[in-house]
């Protein structure tokens, strides 16, 4: 296994009981993070990413296979590893009663290091939550706790960086300034795995696993992945929105029908459906405000695609 990645992973497999079976979390992963990468784990709640990133930051040993972090085994090497990563996990998991100054001062200790040492790092993210930094933790808002789980993760100054689903639970605003924040991280040469279920932040990422029941679907860039979709796609929007639903889903050449925001997405087998025939089809059914045009594909719409092609 090459050390030359930031991140290699060989038939990685989990799995936990359930009842009398056991289902697959990880299910043979194979792949590789290059070094100074951000690398996004894409995929709904139960698709496996949480149980990957335990793994390879040594808190889940993995049943089989074999994952290497900075060419340190996950196993063997896990005190090493544990010196070198930097871990935000999805849930809030800091010291709600301890102050945001006695949290970062607690986490920089653990590594025998200060504030004042790798201040650098972390100051465009503390100087935001510095004003509030003598309030308790649990007292701060969504925002406020995410950029100081990620001080408390980058206060060691780690080669890698963990982010499992970073953004669940803030507001569009501070979602931006994450992502703006990670851009300046990997300028700083550290290497991202961020896992989320939001569609929209794969374009962020310099490479996305599309993540489902515990197995990729697809490794590549955002635009290389967009590019996967193999169907006609159409955006449509009318005000009976419900009844439209029924009626796109009862026209032979209607693939797939979803919602997409305020319209449906349909997809069409390649050039066998076009847009005024779609709209006319609607309108002589009454959805006179009907609003029908060609789509460009996004991520969601290549998950959605590859879970079930022939749908």
């Amino acid at each position: 296994m090459s050390t030359n990645y930031a991140i290699t992973a060989e038939n990685l497999v989990k799995r936990y009981a359930k009842g009398k079976e056991k289902i697959h979390a990880v299910n043979g992963l194979s792949f590789q993070v290059n070094q100074g990468e951000v690398f996004g784990l894409i995929g709904p709640d139960g698709a496996g990413k949480t149980s990957l990133i335990r793994m390879l930051i040594t808190l889940l040993q993995p049943e089989s296979g074999k994952a290497m972090v900075q060419g340190y085994d996950v196993v063997k090497d896990y005190k090493s590893i544990r010196k070198i990563v930097g871990y935000m996990p999805g849930r809030f998991s800091l010291y709600q009663d301890l102050t945001v100054e006695e949290n970062l001062r607690f986490f920089a200790s653990i590594f025998n290091t200060t504030i004042a040492e790798n201040y650098d790092l972390i100051s465009d993210i503390y100087q935001q939550i510095e004003p509030f930094k003598k309030r308790r933790a649990g007292q701060l808002s969504g925002g406020m706790k995410q950029k100081l789980a990620l001080s408390c993760a980058l206060i060691h100054k780690p080669s890698v960086l963990f982010l499992d689903e970073p953004t669940t639970g803030v507001d569009a605003v501070s979602r931006k300034e994450f992502w703006e924040m990670l851009k300046r991280l990997k300028a700083e040469g550290i290497t991202i795995l961020v896992s989320t279920p939001y569609m929209d932040e794969a374009a962020q990422c310099d490479r996305i696993a599309l993540m489902q029941d515990g197995a990729f679907m697809n490794i590549a860039a955002p635009a290389q992945t967009a590019a996967l979709f193999g169907m006609d796609l159409f955006a449509v929007r009318a005000n009976r929105f419900y009844e439209l639903l029924q009626n796109l889903r009862n026209h032979s050449l209607c693939k797939n029908v979803y919602p997409f925001g305020q319209h449906y997405h349909v997809t069409a087998m390649p050039g066998r459906l076009h847009s005024n025939d779609l709209l006319l089809y609607l309108q002589q059914l009454g959805h006179n405000d009907a609003e029908v045009y060609p789509a460009t594909p996004t991520v969601e719409d290549v998950f959605i695609y590859l879970m079930n092609p022939a749908a």
